[in-house]
């Protein structure tokens, strides 16, 4: 998995490619536990083929930060594959996610 951090004033989009499964989700939880003072985060998953349960606990982690911090939260580019997991979870009904 590889993540790229590009910041836009107060709103930070870390684009995620490859697999975000059990060995590399502590990865995307340290990114986004290290980010402070921003108004926005967005996940870019245009590249994100697999999505695994761990994975999804640190969306959810992710989704819990913004909204303690009264900011912004998203997901976007989503492919089918990754949207049917979200679907599935119910997470889509929770989260602004947008698919590709």
């Amino acid at each position: 998995m590889t993540i790229t951090k590009t910041m836009e004033n107060n709103k930070v989009i870390l684009s995620v490619e490859g697999w975000l499964d059990t060995k590399s989700a502590p990865e995307l939880g340290r990114e986004i536990e290290a980010l402070s003072d921003i108004e926005a985060l967005v996940l870019d998953f245009e590249k994100l083929e697999y999505i695994a349960s761990a994975g999804l606990r640190e969306v959810v982690s992710a989704y819990k930060k913004m909204k303690s911090m009264n900011g912004e939260f998203s997901v976007i580019h989503v492919t089918s594959e990754v949207m049917d997991v979200f679907k599935l979870t119910g997470f889509d009904q929770k989260i602004d996610i947008q698919a590709k």
